[in-house]
């Protein structure tokens, strides 16, 4: 008997292998399609959000897309958690994680994140399936596993590595998911709430003067591309988890 998800999500989790046996397909074009497998989905799934964006995939889509129904992606997924949770594994499996080097730790640290940044905008708004989710799949918890190393590799104490790698994957997740609906905002012309940077400008130009500091600055809290921005906020959590070394 072929295992049920359930038990193939528990073989992921334990021994990171997935027996995925294809799916039969029945009626008149039974001969004619591609059976239905876990790759299948998940690749038919990244098509999708790379396409129209995570909000856009939910398993009765997904099923259409695949030319079956739901009950079939049922035979192979657990649910859409278990889908999503499979999707961010797929994203981590692609990270390459270095040798940990004392010497090299914050551009390794670094190169990790941008790393996943890069994947997660590939996909927009796939971060959020990475969210209030306890990570167990192995290729998670793979990157997890090789940022601690990094750290500790630097000599930063466990519990402070420990709390810096899950702030750190926490603030990649979050950087991906905004600057993923502000695309999806300015694609459908939203301009009330995605607006270029001269209309910024002037917005904070005519604020009020109980806002001087704003007026003043707007050349500053305009500046720089959203990139910079991700890299000085990891230059400064990079900080702050180096001076938790010089404590110990």
């Amino acid at each position: 008997m072929a295992p049920t998800p359930q038990e193939r999500r528990a073989a992921r989790h334990q021994l990171g292998t997935d027996t995925d046996a294809p799916g039969v397909r029945r009626g008149p074009s039974a001969g004619r399609k591609k059976p239905i497998t876990v790759e299948a989905i998940i690749s038919m799934a990244f098509a999708m959000i790379e396409e129209e964006g995570f909000e856009a995939l939910t398993m009765r889509r997904l099923a259409t897309a695949l030319e079956t129904g739901p009950s079939s992606l049922y035979a192979h997924v657990v649910n859409k958690d278990d889908l999503d949770e499979l999707l961010i594994g797929r994203l981590c499996a692609r990270i390459d994680l270095p040798e940990p080097d004392p010497a090299q730790w914050r551009q390794q640290i670094t190169g990790v994140c941008t790393q996943l940044r890069d994947q997660y905008l590939r996909y927009p708004g796939i971060s959020r399936a990475a969210f209030a989710a306890a990570p167990s799949d192995l290729d998670t918890l793979r990157v997890g596993e090789g940022l601690l190393a990094i750290l500790l590799a630097g000599g930063i104490p466990p519990q402070a590595a420990a709390w810096a790698m899950d702030s750190l994957m926490l603030y990649v997740n979050a950087y991906s998911l905004e600057l993923s609906m502000a695309g999806k905002r300015h694609e459908r012309g939203d301009g009330a709430w995605v607006v270029e940077r001269d209309e910024l400008l002037r917005r904070f130009a005519a604020l009020p003067d109980a806002y001087p500091q704003t007026r003043r600055y707007a050349e500053e809290l305009t500046a720089g591309s959203t990139h910079d921005r991700f890299d000085f906020t990891l230059g400064l959590m990079l900080d702050g988890i180096e001076s938790a070394r010089s404590r110990q």
